[in-house]
């Protein structure tokens, strides 16, 4: 009796041990299996069979399906807040459309004519005095104009007195009613500009459907030099110092503004290069170039420029044959900007140059050509100075100092 006593006891100690073996084995199942069930909740979400989070969160909403399935859709709010978004915020507003109209004839027999926009551009407004605000745009959006409009954000259009344009630079400033504007922007410092550094391109492009379009790039380049022929004359005049951005620039973006991320505008948009092989090169004025053109508009309508009097050709461009026959000049000399023709009572004329001259040298700096003489004149003169100038005439190097200035506009 003992010993069944014993064994029942033995027995019954044995399923006891078993029973919280398989208890201890069924728990830490259990646990396993919850621990496997979180991890790959996340994993089913994103594959869409499981919601990520339960039903009950307050930003979810439940939708039932035709087979009463129930899917969870989650509501997220983000704040976007960027400096990007707030450069955007603190110059986008001063941002402005530019409106070309003109006089155009509608009757083929010349009866009658109407006004109609032939362009579009951007501008920035930059200043606020009074009861006047101050626009500054492209000389290339204004161009042939017999009346100006600038469009607001909102669709409001203000009538924009042209102050002055300036082909060289292709700046214009532009002077409105200043009772409708909230926003003015603000000029950085273009020459701190580093290689690398982001911006953000405002304006028009394509006019009024994409008003106060933004895109976003780096500075490209620095000082780049591009040539420009005003007179379209397939020689070129002139080159343009500018900013070079991989930020989208397209037609109607002229004028408006390339900003940092401080939103403080440090170009303007000027031109695009636009070839099938080319992409993501724009081009925008330096602010620190244009503010001294700016002003020189605004205060007097012109830019107040040193003037020589002179008909420039490059000695370049000249055939051999005449650079020998009609010029005389050395063999060795194959350089220079020939007079072809001396105004009557100007700097050049009082200084003793003579058609057919040959400038080489101002103020002891080689001239290789016309651009190199627009460059030391207009860059490096002002308006009473006085210019050391070397030329050739019949062969022989002269010497001459001539005093500049102001042209006088018809």
């Amino acid at each position: 009796m003992g010993y069944y006593d014993d064994h029942t006891q033995g027995r019954y100690r044995e399923q006891r041990s078993k029973r919280g073996s398989v208890f201890l084995a069924s728990l830490t199942g259990a646990i396993i299996g919850a621990i496997l069930v979180i991890l790959a909740v996340p994993t089913l979400s994103k594959q869409g069979i499981l919601p990520y989070k339960l039903a009950e969160d307050q930003n979810q909403a439940v939708e039932t399906d035709t087979n009463n399935v129930k899917n969870v859709v989650e509501k997220v709010s983000y704040d976007m807040e960027t400096d990007t978004t707030k450069a955007v915020e603190k110059t986008g507003d001063a941002v402005v459309g530019i409106n070309n109209i003109q006089s155009t004839n509608f009757w083929s027999d010349n009866s009658g004519s109407s006004e109609e926009a032939t362009g579009t551009g951007s501008g920035v407004i930059y200043k606020k005095e009074g009861n006047k605000a101050y626009v500054v745009t492209n000389h290339h959006v204004v161009e042939g104009a017999t009346r100006l409009e600038v469009s607001m954000d909102d669709g409001t259009k203000i009538a924009a007195k042209l102050l002055g344009s300036d082909v060289w630079t292709d700046l214009a400033v532009l002077e409105i009613d200043a009772s409708k504007i909230k926003r003015i922007a603000s000029f950085g410092n273009s020459d701190s500009l580093k290689m690398g550094e982001p911006v953000i391109a405002i304006g028009n492009p394509l006019g009024a459907t994409f008003s106060g379009s933004v895109t976003q790039g780096i500075i490209s380049g620095v000082k780049r030099t591009i040539p420009v022929d005003i007179n379209q004359d397939g020689v070129v005049d002139w080159q343009s110092e500018v900013l070079q951005t991989d930020a989208a620039i397209n037609p109607g973006n002229s004028g408006g503004a390339l900003i940092n991320m401080a939103g403080q505008v440090i170009g303007i948009n000027s031109m695009k290069i636009s070839q099938e092989t080319v992409e993501g090169i724009g081009l925008s004025i330096p602010i620190n170039s244009a503010i001294p053109i700016i002003e020189n508009l605004e205060q007097f309508g012109i830019v107040k420029r040193p003037y020589m009097g002179v008909d420039l050709k490059s000695v370049e461009e000249i055939p051999a044959y005449y650079q020998e026959e009609a010029l005389k000049l050395p063999d060795d000399v194959n350089y220079g900007v020939a007079l072809r023709q001396v105004v009557p009572n100007s700097p050049a004329s009082r200084a003793g140059l003579q058609e057919l001259d040959v400038i080489v040298e101002m103020d002891g700096e080689k001239i290789k050509n016309v651009i190199d003489l627009r460059k030391h004149l207009y860059q490096k003169k002002e308006v009473g100075d006085k210019m050391k100038v070397k030329y050739y005439r019949e062969g022989k190097l002269k010497e001459t100092t001539l005093t500049l200035s102001l042209e006088k506009l018809e």
